[in-house]
């Protein structure tokens, strides 16, 4: 089994392939490693030396010695080279069975299309399984102008951006320093809008391990207050806005707009095409946008922040979505009760 052990290799595999993702990055699998996850990458190639495909595998340990396995944002792989797919697979299958896995979930970084969602189905995954990430994003061209850029939102947005800038909101990089008070400022997200987030250290090691090379800390002030901040990664041309938070004060001073604006501003001196928002509601864009009017009394989950994000402009893209391949049947059955029930006790 070709376990890939070699950092620079992995690296350039991601690096290279068409579907290459942050989640799939070396760093996020060092990230992830340090709170609970094992983490082996597994990849063939086609002329015995170059990788050509693979995928990052993080293990979780359940009672019993058993585990499940996680792909975010992959695997790798062209799925319409069925002889790379299957070689492929049958790798990460190996390894799964290998370390007692009771099934594996995958969430391709590919955009919805019936003929993958059939390809991944022949392959043995059950589709419609539960996402991790957001299946369903915001993606804003960086290619504009910035003059175009901005033409391209809502007049609200535009307008919030020049308020905050008027009132004398002050953003600047942060640095690892400032992440404790940052961590205090998600604290009070969650608490509002019902968002669960990692501890401290999480943050700190996502900071430490990415930037400033890929990724960076903003932060807002009024008056000398900390008020917001977030974080943005950048992997090839993309950069995404994983982490955000804000006060409770000075909301009319409308700080987390002008933070998005200087992201994207950061991204695109980064030489980034894309910014991806990552997350709004999994709906169709009729029903987003008939639930537009009632959007901000739904506080809890995605519907909390989608007014916010859609008045950035951009293309509304979903991603095929999640499937698990299942190894063990009726842990799998346990397994996945055990998940609804602490959903519906979360509610």
């Amino acid at each position: 089994m070709p376990i890939i052990t070699d950092r620079d290799a992995w690296t350039d595999l991601v690096n290279r392939h068409p579907a290459g993702h942050l989640l799939q990055s070396w760093a996020w699998g060092e990230l992830k490693a340090r709170f609970g996850w094992q983490v082996l990458r597994v990849a063939v190639t086609d002329d015995g030396k170059a990788l050509r495909a693979g995928a990052q595998v993080l293990l979780h340990d359940l009672p019993g010695r058993r585990y499940v396995a996680y792909i975010p944002k992959g695997p790798l792989v062209d799925w319409q080279d069925a002889a790379q797919t299957h070689r492929l697979l049958d790798e990460v299958h190996q390894l799964c069975r290998s370390r007692g896995c009771i099934f594996l979930k995958i969430e391709p970084p590919v955009e919805d299309d019936p003929t993958v969602r059939a390809t991944i189905i022949q392959h043995g995954f059950q589709p419609q399984a539960p996402t991790i990430q957001p299946p369903r994003t915001i993606m804003i061209d960086l290619t504009l102008l910035e003059d175009a850029l901005l033409a391209g939102m809502k007049q609200k947005t535009r307008y919030n951006i020049r308020l905050a800038a008027r009132k004398g909101v002050t953003v600047y990089e942060g640095n690892t320093t400032h992440i404790p008070a940052f961590y205090q400022l998600m604290e009070v997200t969650s608490r509002r809008d019902g968002f669960a987030i990692h501890n401290c250290e999480y943050y700190q090691s996502a900071y430490e391990l990415f930037a400033p090379r890929d990724a960076t800390l903003l932060l807002a002030e009024v008056m000398g207050e900390l008020v917001a901040g977030l974080m943005v990664f950048s992997h090839g041309t993309v950069a995404y806005y994983l982490f955000g938070a804000s006060s409770d004060r000075y909301r009319e001073y409308m700080p987390t707009y002008l933070l998005q604006w200087e992201a994207m501003r950061w991204a695109r001196a980064r030489g980034c095409v894309a910014y991806d928002l990552w997350g709004i509601p999994d709906a169709d864009e009729d029903v987003l946008e008939n639930n537009l009017a009632t959007a901000d009394r739904r506080t809890r989950g995605l519907w909390g922040v989608y007014r916010f994000k859609r008045g950035f402009g951009g293309r509304v893209v979903r991603s095929v979505g999640a499937f698990d391949y299942v190894y063990s049947n009726w842990p799998y059955r346990f397994y996945r009760w055990g998940q609804a029930l602490r959903r519906i006790r979360a509610r």
